[in-house]
């Protein structure tokens, strides 16, 4: 984004621009509003039924935990200095994730994902998360640890990791 200001908000296409995820894994739809320290985001792919996390089954909702880490990923694209180089990140793990339905296909409306920066340096951040529906009734939270900046092996590497 060479120099330009961050935008208070984002329609698709701004957001497949500063994510990693394009086409039908791009879950979310808007980024309604962002911080530094929080974003929030709003998808409505959760009710598509070629959504890429979908199976036989429908939309299960541990699926949450992707829509949250888009957020989060957007969310380090934004807060990043203006010239800098994307910092590649991985969910390194998830803890006290708590859902509140089995299926999120089945929600009505738009789901509203926000993440909320708790702690975090160069290497690696901790976020909250909380997915909800259209009428703000919880869904999912957790915490979420995101690593920066750390290669992963290639599989053809046959040196002992």
């Amino acid at each position: 984004m060479s120099g330009a200001a961050q935008p208070a908000t984002l329609d698709r296409a701004g957001i497949e621009q500063r994510i990693p995820h394009r086409g039908r894994m791009c879950l979310l739809d808007r980024l309604e509003s962002w911080s530094a320290a929080e974003i929030r985001c709003s998808a409505s792919s959760h009710a598509d039924s070629d959504n890429p996390l979908r199976t036989a089954s429908g939309l299960l909702a541990p699926c949450a935990i992707e829509y949250a880490a888009q957020a989060m990923a957007l969310h380090g694209a934004l807060v990043a200095p203006p010239d800098a180089q994307p910092s590649p990140g991985y969910l390194a793990s998830v803890r006290g994730v708590r859902l509140a339905v089995a299926r999120l296909d089945d929600i009505a409306g738009a789901l509203q994902v926000h993440a909320e920066r708790l702690a975090g340096d160069a290497t690696q951040i901790l976020y909250r998360f909380t997915v909800n529906d259209a009428r703000g009734a919880l869904l999912a939270d957790g915490r979420a640890t995101v690593v920066l900046n750390t290669p992963i092996l290639d599989s053809t590497d046959t040196r002992s990791p």
